[in-house]
């Protein structure tokens, strides 16, 4: 995907003073503005490393293992709103930031991943600690490079960052051979970058006939919904959403990538649906008329069985990225367009039109009657459970908060019992669902975000996944605490074993299945949460019993510091509602 640049029309590039490849790695992401990489070092990025040693305009974070530094990264990104930054070294450096990678995909995240490779002479070699990086990450980025030319560097550099944060946002890497990093040169600067393929570079906008068109398709509505995802946070267009919303007197059901893109307080919101959302949500996406689907993607955990889905609606589909459309659901009106140009033209259109709302009280009154009747509730029992230790951190830190989740239970019910006001305040790894993502995001949250309160709502499965982590999070000073939800089991597996498997337990007992521990048998606990953080010098505490839960949380919350708070929780509660997978909101479980 090699740019041109035409003198004539662009700013002169600039041309710095020898220095090595490396030196042009850190000078080039400088000139795009990061601040911090997190980058574990090692043979073929030993370079890298000593470049960026010579320069104090970079933050360089050492994760205890590269997964952790490069979902880190996409914390940072996720709440920054900007490119995040991960580097790990050749071969198995290199493959563990896969994962990473494909979350970013999925979910739509800027990351850039440099990865040091072996010299150039070596490639294709089966050299030691050698992969194919370049080739194994294509099904999974916007796009690779494999830099086999220092000249090339700052271009490349420029152009990775330009493709990371525009348009679609997803990931990309720059693999780079270990020569190349040692190569001498004076490296010419671009000022900016233009593709040989204008397209690429191009933002889509919907025309006034396309939106002159939604806003009659709703004046026309008796039932009419919107269905907002997360390319409404990507685009910046929170505000515009909210605007338009309230303007057309339309309720808001979000997808989970898109919470906080509407005030889950206001009373248009519906909060999120899916399998496992609100009920309401659901049943209002399922009987409207006209659903207007916002920087959404309608993937299977929102729509269930695909060709049963708004089967009464008219559907409408507006995102920036045409591939979408009529990717998984045939709609009547697809419109590719920048999101919040879209929205925002709308906003316009209906101020200068004197657009009148429809008459839709009877499904307002519809709609408030299934929120107040099916709201996302639980039975409080004689122990803790999860679900109310979320509702208390809500109540403590008055929803002024950062949370970001591992993947299970404890992620669907941080999202239920937490309620988002803003955007880029629920982080968590959706599209994916990787396992160990909650703590380093955590931490590349808490630096993007050094004045927020960052926690991670963790199950003790997930956590253990990146649990060296902590080690980063104390020497690196980083104050973001862990809530873990510790019920001993895989939870969400655990609850389809029951659901479908006849509750026969296939390895999700994580404990020691001839003691498992649980409130009533402390004793059968295991790992101890809180002997392995005091390893890592990080203050830690286990609570069993309410009365000491509200106090508990307030001391996670005061310290001044990283914190694990391991709140002991039983694995017998399932999260509800749900829809079966494949089925549809007429087979969703309440209780």
């Amino acid at each position: 995907m090699k740019a041109s640049n035409a003198p004539s029309d662009f700013p002169a590039p600039e041309i710095g003073p020898e220095m090595n490849g490396a030196d042009v790695v850190v000078e080039s992401l400088i000139r795009e503005g990061v601040d911090v990489i997190f980058a574990y070092p090692g043979g073929a990025s030993q370079e890298l490393h000593q470049a960026l040693a010579r320069t104090d305009k970079i933050r360089t974070i050492l994760p205890r293992h590269e997964q952790g530094g490069s979902f880190a990264a996409e914390g940072y990104a996720r709440v920054k709103g900007d490119v995040g930054v991960c580097m790990a070294t050749s071969g198995p450096g290199a493959t563990n930031l896969v994962s990473a990678i494909a979350d970013a995909y999925m979910d739509s995240i800027p990351l850039v991943s440099i990865t040091g490779q072996v010299y150039s002479k070596f490639i294709g070699k089966a050299a030691f600690q050698e992969t194919d990086f370049y080739g194994m990450t294509l099904p999974i980025v916007k796009h690779s490079y494999l830099v086999m030319d220092a000249a090339e560097l700052p271009r490349i550099i420029k152009e990775a960052f330009h493709l990371a944060r525009t348009g679609r946002p997803g990931p990309v890497v720059i693999d780079v051979p270990k020569d190349v990093q040692q190569a001498r040169l004076c490296p010419v600067f671009p000022a900016t970058v233009t593709f040989a393929n204008p397209t690429i570079s191009e933002i889509p906008k919907a025309n006034d006939d396309e939106l002159k068109n939604v806003l009659e398709l709703i004046a026309g509505a008796e039932r009419p919904i919107i269905y907002a995802g997360g390319g409404i946070i990507s685009a910046d267009g929170c505000q515009e959403l909210r605007d338009f919303a309230r303007a057309a007197n339309i309720p808001v059901s979000t997808t989970l990538m898109g919470i906080g893109a509407f005030p889950e307080t206001d009373d248009l919101s519906l909060h999120w649906f899916g399998m496992h959302g609100a009920a309401y949500g659901n049943w209002a996406v399922d009987q409207a008329d006209l659903v207007l689907c916002l920087g959404a993607r309608f993937d299977d955990r929102i729509t269930g069985n695909v060709d049963k889905f708004a089967e009464k609606a008219t559907i409408v589909h507006i995102d920036i990225d045409a591939s979408e459309h009529n990717k998984n659901k045939q709609v009547a009106f697809p419109i590719v367009s920048d999101i919040k140009f879209a929205l925002g033209r709308l906003n316009e259109l209906i101020a200068s039109n004197k657009f009148t709302p429809p008459a839709t009280e009877a499904w307002h009154t519809q709609v408030q009657t299934w929120k107040r009747e099916h709201p996302f509730s639980f039975k409080a029992g004689p122990q803790i459970t999860s679900q109310e230790a979320i509702q208390v951190l809500y109540e403590q830190t008055k929803g002024d908060a950062i949370i970001t989740t591992g993947v299970g239970q404890h992620q669907m019910w941080a999202a239920q019992f937490y309620r988002f006001d803003e955007p880029r305040r629920y982080i968590s790894s959706l599209g994916l669902g990787a396992m160990g993502f909650g703590y380093p995001a955590a931490l590349g949250a808490k630096v993007a975000a050094p004045d927020k309160q960052v926690i991670d709502i963790d199950g003790d499965g997930s956590f253990a996944m990146n649990i060296q982590e902590l080690a980063t999070a104390k020497i690196e000073k980083i104050n973001a605490k862990a809530l873990i939800l510790n019920n001993q089991h895989l939870g969400m597996v655990v609850q389809w074993e029951d659901r479908f498997y006849d509750g026969i337990r296939g390895d999700t007992i994580l404990g020691d299945k001839d003691n498992i521990g649980s409130p009533e048998n402390p004793d059968g606990l295991y790992p101890d949460f809180v002997k392995i953080a005091d390893g890592y010098g990080v203050k830690g505490r286990r609570v069993i019993k309410r009365e000491e839960l509200r106090e508990a949380i307030q001391e996670m919350l005061d310290h001044d510091g990283p914190y694990v708070l391991d709140v002991i929780v039983p694995f017998t509660e399932h999260v509800m509602p749900m829809v079966p997978a494949g089925q549809t909101v007429k087979q969703m479980i309440l209780e």
